[in-house]
Protein backbone atom coordinates (compact mmCIF):
# COMPACT_ATOMS: atom_id res chain seq x y z
CA UNK A 1 0.00 0.00 0.00
CA UNK A 2 2.84 2.40 0.85
CA UNK A 3 4.50 1.72 -2.51
CA UNK A 4 1.19 2.36 -4.28
CA UNK A 5 0.73 5.68 -2.49
CA UNK A 6 4.28 6.79 -3.32
CA UNK A 7 3.84 5.85 -6.98
CA UNK A 8 0.63 7.85 -7.21
CA UNK A 9 2.21 10.85 -5.48
CA UNK A 10 5.21 10.84 -7.82
CA UNK A 11 2.93 10.63 -10.85
CA UNK A 12 1.24 13.89 -9.82
CA UNK A 13 4.46 15.91 -10.15
CA UNK A 14 4.75 15.83 -13.98
CA UNK A 15 1.00 16.46 -14.29
CA UNK A 16 1.18 19.65 -12.22
CA UNK A 17 4.34 20.74 -14.05
CA UNK A 18 2.66 20.37 -17.45
CA UNK A 19 -0.40 22.27 -16.17
CA UNK A 20 1.84 25.08 -14.91
CA UNK A 21 3.68 25.41 -18.24
CA UNK A 22 0.53 25.30 -20.38
CA UNK A 23 -1.37 27.80 -18.24
CA UNK A 24 1.57 30.20 -18.06
CA UNK A 25 2.12 30.18 -21.82
CA UNK A 26 -1.57 30.51 -22.70
CA UNK A 27 -2.05 33.49 -20.42
CA UNK A 28 0.98 35.26 -21.85
CA UNK A 29 -0.55 35.30 -25.32
CA UNK A 30 -4.04 36.33 -24.17
CA UNK A 31 -3.33 40.02 -23.64
CA UNK A 32 -1.28 42.63 -21.82
CA UNK A 33 -2.32 43.33 -18.21
CA UNK A 34 -0.02 46.35 -18.13
CA UNK A 35 -2.28 48.16 -20.61
CA UNK A 36 -5.31 47.50 -18.37
CA UNK A 37 -3.51 48.65 -15.24
CA UNK A 38 -2.23 51.80 -16.91
CA UNK A 39 -5.71 52.80 -18.07
CA UNK A 40 -7.34 53.66 -21.38
CA UNK A 41 -5.65 57.05 -21.62
CA UNK A 42 -2.13 55.83 -20.84
CA UNK A 43 0.67 56.50 -23.25
CA UNK A 44 3.00 53.83 -24.59
CA UNK A 45 5.72 55.08 -22.21
CA UNK A 46 3.42 54.69 -19.20
CA UNK A 47 2.42 51.19 -20.29
CA UNK A 48 6.08 50.29 -20.73
CA UNK A 49 6.83 51.57 -17.22
CA UNK A 50 4.06 49.42 -15.74
CA UNK A 51 5.27 46.41 -17.69
CA UNK A 52 8.79 46.94 -16.37
CA UNK A 53 7.56 47.31 -12.79
CA UNK A 54 5.67 44.02 -13.07
CA UNK A 55 8.59 42.22 -14.69
CA UNK A 56 6.61 41.60 -17.87
CA UNK A 57 9.37 43.05 -20.01
CA UNK A 58 11.69 40.14 -19.24
CA UNK A 59 11.89 37.05 -21.48
CA UNK A 60 9.02 34.62 -20.98
CA UNK A 61 11.29 31.83 -19.74
CA UNK A 62 12.69 34.12 -17.03
CA UNK A 63 9.18 35.07 -15.96
CA UNK A 64 8.19 31.41 -15.77
CA UNK A 65 11.24 30.36 -13.74
CA UNK A 66 10.71 33.22 -11.31
CA UNK A 67 7.03 32.40 -10.91
CA UNK A 68 7.56 28.64 -10.64
CA UNK A 69 10.26 29.17 -8.03
CA UNK A 70 7.75 31.10 -5.95
CA UNK A 71 5.18 28.33 -6.41
CA UNK A 72 7.62 25.74 -5.06
CA UNK A 73 7.95 27.87 -1.93
CA UNK A 74 4.16 28.03 -1.55
CA UNK A 75 3.92 31.59 -2.88
CA UNK A 76 1.41 31.97 -5.72
CA UNK A 77 2.22 35.63 -6.20
CA UNK A 78 0.18 38.77 -5.65
CA UNK A 79 -2.85 40.14 -7.42
CA UNK A 80 -1.98 42.79 -9.98
CA UNK A 81 -4.99 44.88 -8.96
CA UNK A 82 -5.50 44.42 -5.21
CA UNK A 83 -1.91 43.68 -4.25
CA UNK A 84 -3.08 40.88 -1.94
CA UNK A 85 -1.35 37.48 -2.00
CA UNK A 86 -3.18 34.93 -4.14
CA UNK A 87 -3.13 32.44 -1.24
CA UNK A 88 -4.95 35.02 0.90
CA UNK A 89 -7.61 35.53 -1.77
CA UNK A 90 -8.08 31.77 -2.09
CA UNK A 91 -8.42 31.42 1.68
CA UNK A 92 -11.04 34.20 1.73
CA UNK A 93 -13.12 32.64 -1.05
CA UNK A 94 -12.72 28.91 -0.47
CA UNK A 95 -15.55 28.43 2.06
CA UNK A 96 -18.50 29.16 -0.30
CA UNK A 97 -17.01 26.95 -3.01
CA UNK A 98 -16.26 24.15 -0.56
CA UNK A 99 -19.77 24.27 0.86
CA UNK A 100 -21.37 24.28 -2.60
CA UNK A 101 -19.16 21.41 -3.79
CA UNK A 102 -19.87 19.36 -0.64
CA UNK A 103 -23.64 19.75 -0.82
CA UNK A 104 -23.56 18.97 -4.55
CA UNK A 105 -21.51 15.78 -4.16
CA UNK A 106 -23.55 14.51 -1.20
CA UNK A 107 -26.89 15.26 -2.88
CA UNK A 108 -25.77 13.79 -6.21
CA UNK A 109 -24.53 10.52 -4.74
CA UNK A 110 -27.58 10.09 -2.49
CA UNK A 111 -29.93 10.63 -5.45
CA UNK A 112 -28.01 9.16 -8.40
CA UNK A 113 -26.88 5.82 -6.94
CA UNK A 114 -30.39 4.65 -5.89
CA UNK A 115 -31.75 5.92 -9.23
CA UNK A 116 -29.14 3.92 -11.14
CA UNK A 117 -29.76 0.78 -9.09
CA UNK A 118 -33.53 1.14 -9.55
CA UNK A 119 -33.13 1.60 -13.32
CA UNK A 120 -30.93 -1.51 -13.55
CA UNK A 121 -33.36 -3.53 -11.43
CA UNK A 122 -36.32 -2.45 -13.60
CA UNK A 123 -34.41 -2.59 -16.86
CA UNK A 124 -36.62 -2.10 -19.90
CA UNK A 125 -39.54 -0.66 -17.93
CA UNK A 126 -40.86 2.90 -17.85
CA UNK A 127 -38.73 3.53 -14.74
CA UNK A 128 -35.57 2.65 -16.62
CA UNK A 129 -36.56 4.77 -19.60
CA UNK A 130 -37.44 7.69 -17.32
CA UNK A 131 -34.03 7.61 -15.63
CA UNK A 132 -32.28 7.47 -18.99
CA UNK A 133 -34.32 10.40 -20.32
CA UNK A 134 -33.34 12.39 -17.23
CA UNK A 135 -29.69 11.45 -17.78
CA UNK A 136 -29.80 12.73 -21.36
CA UNK A 137 -31.50 15.96 -20.32
CA UNK A 138 -28.99 16.44 -17.51
CA UNK A 139 -26.14 16.42 -20.01
CA UNK A 140 -28.00 18.53 -22.56
CA UNK A 141 -29.18 21.52 -20.52
CA UNK A 142 -26.40 24.07 -19.84
CA UNK A 143 -25.77 24.87 -16.20
CA UNK A 144 -26.50 28.59 -16.55
CA UNK A 145 -29.82 27.93 -18.32
CA UNK A 146 -30.98 25.58 -15.57
CA UNK A 147 -29.85 28.06 -12.94
CA UNK A 148 -31.91 30.90 -14.41
CA UNK A 149 -34.94 28.61 -14.87
CA UNK A 150 -34.81 27.51 -11.23
CA UNK A 151 -34.30 31.09 -10.13
CA UNK A 152 -37.30 32.25 -12.17
CA UNK A 153 -39.56 29.46 -10.92
CA UNK A 154 -38.63 29.06 -7.25
CA UNK A 155 -37.25 32.49 -6.35
CA UNK A 156 -39.13 35.06 -8.44
CA UNK A 157 -42.50 33.34 -9.00
CA UNK A 158 -42.93 31.13 -5.91
CA UNK A 159 -40.60 33.11 -3.60
CA UNK A 160 -39.48 29.95 -1.82
CA UNK A 161 -35.76 30.70 -1.93
CA UNK A 162 -33.58 33.83 -2.15
CA UNK A 163 -32.58 34.92 -5.64
CA UNK A 164 -28.87 35.29 -4.95
CA UNK A 165 -26.29 35.58 -2.20
CA UNK A 166 -24.41 33.47 0.31
CA UNK A 167 -24.34 33.35 4.11
CA UNK A 168 -21.84 31.25 6.02
CA UNK A 169 -23.42 28.31 7.86
CA UNK A 170 -21.34 29.29 10.88
CA UNK A 171 -23.10 32.67 10.97
CA UNK A 172 -26.72 31.79 10.10
CA UNK A 173 -27.42 28.18 9.16
CA UNK A 174 -31.05 28.79 8.16
CA UNK A 175 -30.04 31.51 5.72
CA UNK A 176 -27.27 29.29 4.38
CA UNK A 177 -29.65 26.37 3.87
CA UNK A 178 -32.18 28.48 1.95
CA UNK A 179 -29.50 30.09 -0.24
CA UNK A 180 -27.61 26.88 -1.10
CA UNK A 181 -30.61 24.86 -2.34
CA UNK A 182 -30.94 26.29 -5.85
CA UNK A 183 -27.17 26.41 -6.59
CA UNK A 184 -26.88 22.81 -5.41
CA UNK A 185 -29.76 21.66 -7.62
CA UNK A 186 -28.29 23.55 -10.57
CA UNK A 187 -24.78 22.16 -10.20
CA UNK A 188 -25.85 18.61 -9.32
CA UNK A 189 -28.08 18.09 -12.37
CA UNK A 190 -25.30 16.99 -14.73
CA UNK A 191 -23.52 15.18 -11.88
CA UNK A 192 -26.62 13.14 -10.99
CA UNK A 193 -27.16 12.28 -14.64
CA UNK A 194 -23.57 11.05 -15.02
CA UNK A 195 -23.49 8.94 -11.85
CA UNK A 196 -26.98 7.47 -12.42
CA UNK A 197 -26.09 6.40 -15.95
CA UNK A 198 -22.84 4.68 -14.95
CA UNK A 199 -24.48 3.09 -11.89
CA UNK A 200 -27.21 1.61 -14.05
CA UNK A 201 -24.73 0.15 -16.54
CA UNK A 202 -22.45 -1.28 -13.83
CA UNK A 203 -25.23 -2.81 -11.73
CA UNK A 204 -26.99 -4.18 -14.83
CA UNK A 205 -23.82 -6.02 -15.80
CA UNK A 206 -23.37 -7.44 -12.30
CA UNK A 207 -26.98 -8.62 -12.06
CA UNK A 208 -26.24 -11.26 -14.69
CA UNK A 209 -23.49 -12.87 -12.61
CA UNK A 210 -23.87 -16.34 -11.05
CA UNK A 211 -23.45 -15.18 -7.45
CA UNK A 212 -26.50 -12.90 -7.83
CA UNK A 213 -28.64 -15.85 -8.91
CA UNK A 214 -27.19 -17.85 -6.00
CA UNK A 215 -28.09 -15.12 -3.52
CA UNK A 216 -31.64 -15.03 -4.84
CA UNK A 217 -31.86 -18.81 -4.76
CA UNK A 218 -30.93 -18.71 -1.06
CA UNK A 219 -34.01 -16.61 -0.42
CA UNK A 220 -32.34 -13.27 0.33
CA UNK A 221 -34.60 -10.26 -0.06
CA UNK A 222 -34.20 -8.22 -3.23
CA UNK A 223 -32.96 -5.13 -1.42
CA UNK A 224 -30.10 -7.11 0.09
CA UNK A 225 -29.25 -8.61 -3.28
CA UNK A 226 -29.21 -5.21 -4.97
CA UNK A 227 -27.27 -3.16 -2.44
CA UNK A 228 -25.11 -5.70 -0.59
CA UNK A 229 -24.11 -7.90 -3.50
CA UNK A 230 -24.75 -6.10 -6.80
CA UNK A 231 -23.90 -2.52 -5.84
CA UNK A 232 -20.85 -3.51 -3.82
CA UNK A 233 -19.33 -5.45 -6.70
CA UNK A 234 -20.20 -2.68 -9.17
CA UNK A 235 -18.69 0.04 -6.98
CA UNK A 236 -15.33 0.46 -8.74
CA UNK A 237 -16.64 2.10 -11.95
CA UNK A 238 -19.12 4.13 -9.91
CA UNK A 239 -16.37 5.49 -7.68
CA UNK A 240 -14.31 6.18 -10.80
CA UNK A 241 -17.00 8.33 -12.39
CA UNK A 242 -17.56 10.18 -9.11
CA UNK A 243 -13.87 11.12 -9.15
CA UNK A 244 -13.86 12.05 -12.83
CA UNK A 245 -16.99 14.11 -12.31
CA UNK A 246 -14.98 16.49 -10.14
CA UNK A 247 -13.74 18.06 -13.38
CA UNK A 248 -17.35 18.81 -14.33
CA UNK A 249 -17.93 20.09 -10.82
CA UNK A 250 -15.01 22.54 -11.01
CA UNK A 251 -16.21 23.91 -14.33
CA UNK A 252 -19.79 24.14 -13.12
CA UNK A 253 -18.79 26.02 -9.97
CA UNK A 254 -17.49 28.91 -12.07
CA UNK A 255 -20.81 29.31 -13.88
CA UNK A 256 -23.07 28.59 -10.90
CA UNK A 257 -21.35 31.05 -8.59
CA UNK A 258 -21.66 33.75 -11.24
CA UNK A 259 -25.38 33.07 -11.75
CA UNK A 260 -26.23 33.06 -8.03
CA UNK A 261 -23.71 35.74 -7.02
CA UNK A 262 -21.81 33.46 -4.65
CA UNK A 263 -18.44 34.98 -3.61
CA UNK A 264 -16.41 31.80 -4.08
CA UNK A 265 -13.43 30.69 -6.13
CA UNK A 266 -15.50 30.42 -9.29
CA UNK A 267 -16.50 34.07 -9.06
CA UNK A 268 -12.88 34.95 -8.34
CA UNK A 269 -11.84 33.16 -11.55
CA UNK A 270 -14.34 35.16 -13.62
CA UNK A 271 -13.21 38.47 -12.13
CA UNK A 272 -9.54 37.61 -12.65
CA UNK A 273 -10.10 36.61 -16.28
CA UNK A 274 -12.00 39.82 -16.96
CA UNK A 275 -9.12 41.92 -15.63
CA UNK A 276 -6.37 39.60 -16.93
CA UNK A 277 -4.99 39.25 -13.42
CA UNK A 278 -2.34 36.65 -14.30
CA UNK A 279 -1.22 35.65 -10.78
CA UNK A 280 -4.78 34.90 -9.65
CA UNK A 281 -5.64 32.91 -12.78
CA UNK A 282 -2.41 30.90 -12.62
CA UNK A 283 -2.76 30.27 -8.91
CA UNK A 284 -6.40 29.19 -9.12
CA UNK A 285 -5.85 26.84 -12.05
CA UNK A 286 -2.91 25.24 -10.25
CA UNK A 287 -5.05 24.97 -7.11
CA UNK A 288 -7.93 23.34 -9.02
CA UNK A 289 -5.46 20.98 -10.72
CA UNK A 290 -3.97 20.00 -7.36
CA UNK A 291 -7.44 19.35 -5.91
CA UNK A 292 -8.35 17.23 -8.92
CA UNK A 293 -5.12 15.22 -8.70
CA UNK A 294 -5.49 14.66 -4.95
CA UNK A 295 -9.10 13.53 -5.30
CA UNK A 296 -8.13 11.08 -8.03
CA UNK A 297 -5.35 9.79 -5.78
CA UNK A 298 -7.97 9.17 -3.08
CA UNK A 299 -10.16 7.41 -5.64
CA UNK A 300 -7.25 5.18 -6.69
CA UNK A 301 -6.62 4.22 -3.08
CA UNK A 302 -10.32 3.55 -2.57
CA UNK A 303 -10.11 0.90 -5.29
CA UNK A 304 -7.91 -1.21 -3.04
CA UNK A 305 -10.60 -1.16 -0.35
CA UNK A 306 -13.40 -2.06 -2.75
CA UNK A 307 -11.40 -4.71 -4.61
CA UNK A 308 -8.32 -6.07 -2.75
CA UNK A 309 -7.12 -7.78 -5.93
CA UNK A 310 -6.03 -4.35 -7.27
CA UNK A 311 -3.27 -4.22 -4.65
CA UNK A 312 -1.39 -7.04 -6.31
Amino acid sequence: MLVLVLQRLLSTIPVLLVVAVVVFMMLRVSGDPAAILAGDTATSEQIAAVREALGLDRPVWEQFLAWFGQVLRGDLGQSLFTGLPVTTLIAQRIEPTLMLATTTIVFSVLVAVPLGVLAAWRSGTWIDRGVMVFAVLGFSVPVFVLGYVLMLGFSINLRWFPVQGYTSPFVDFRAFASQIVLPTLTLSCIYVALIARITRASVLEVLNEDYIRTARAKGQIERTVLFRHALRNAAVPIVTVIGLGVALLIGGVVVTESVFNIPGLGRLVVDAITRRDYPIIQGLILFFALVYVVLNLIIDLTYTLLDPRIRY
